[in-house]
């Protein structure tokens, strides 16, 4: 079977986050949650229009102006994502990562349904299933069970987990809407020029709110320059990888196909890190390998 682009797209952009996050987990310490967070937008956008300039030069296009519905689809996604990355660092301050993990990646239901209502993406019966049994292995890999599974129905987690996978699954659904809306050229310089706008937008909002609230945070951000490149950078490649699926795919077939960075992230854990695996997480990461499986067997 020939894997389509999107499917490629989608597999670099789980590799390239990976790192990015690994990258991304030594500036938090250094400089903070709020300065660590901003640096995939800020040190992210020279990237982006690297990226975007590079491909015009490269194919002799220009890259369309955005009209109202990109702007607004747009907008939708870069502040429903910050939303969602805000709520997201509020649960995790309160529960374990593996009761975070595991409302957060319910995230591809959410887009499913969101994609369905809003933009009109079709879901197949086999889509949906496959859907399900990769939220269900996320489920098996993050939440032990005992006390956690207890923690996992609170109200409170509960609702901000929920809120945060809403977030990010508007950001899905706000970027392939400003992609398709955008009134000309390729998927790749649609996908790119959303890119850009979405990052430009973001980095603007949080330049605005940590110079008002938090100016160290912004500082220390500069002064570990090389590793927040590194983080931008990886980034930025790994959203050009996820927005150029988005330009060819439902949003819910990235974001479900997406869910093989878990277990990346097992992997780097366990060779970087030397951090154990336990059989549980055999057992959750195979089981998100098998609704990877069912959903590329779909697109057959």
């Amino acid at each position: 079977m020939t894997l389509p682009l999107w499917v490629w797209a989608t597999l670099m952009g789980a590799i390239a986050q990976t790192g990015r996050n690994a990258t991304q987990a030594g500036l938090t310490a250094a400089i903070g949650t709020a300065g660590a967070t901003q640096v995939r937008f800020l040190f992210g956008l020279p990237f982006a229009l690297l990226f975007l300039a590079g491909h015009s030069a490269w194919t002799g296009s220009t890259p369309a102006l955005p009209g109202p519905a990109t702007l607004g689809w747009t907008l939708l996604g870069a502040w429903a994502q910050i939303a969602g990355t805000a709520l997201m660092l509020l649960l995790m301050k309160d529960q374990s990562f593996g009761v975070a993990t595991a409302w957060l990646k319910t995230e591809p239901v959410l887009v499913a349904l969101l994609g369905a209502a809003l933009l009109g993406d079709a879901l197949t019966p086999g889509i949906l299933a496959a859907i399900a049994i990769a939220t269900a292995g996320v489920l098996i890999l993050s939440v032990r069970p005992g006390p956690a599974i207890g923690s996992l129905f609170q109200s409170r987690p509960a609702a901000l987990g929920l809120l945060s996978g809403l977030g990010y699954g508007l950001a899905a659904i706000g970027f392939r809407g400003g992609i398709t809306t955008l009134p000309a050229g390729s998927f790749l310089t649609r996908a790119l020029t959303t890119l850009a706008l979405a990052l430009a937008i973001q980095t603007a909002t949080l330049l605005l709110w940590l110079a008002l609230f938090d100016r160290a945070a912004l500082r220390g951000s500069f002064r570990v320059w090389r590793t927040s490149l590194a983080a931008g950078f990886l980034g930025a490649f790994a959203s050009a990888c996820w927005f150029t699926g988005f330009s060819l795919t439902t949003a819910a077939n990235v974001r479900t196909l997406a869910l093989v960075e878990v277990p990346l992230a097992q992997l780097v854990a366990r060779l970087h890190f030397r951090q154990g695996t336990t059989a549980r997480q055999y057992v959750g990461m195979a089981t998100i390998l098998a609704g990877v499986a069912a959903l590329l067997w779909q697109q057959g």
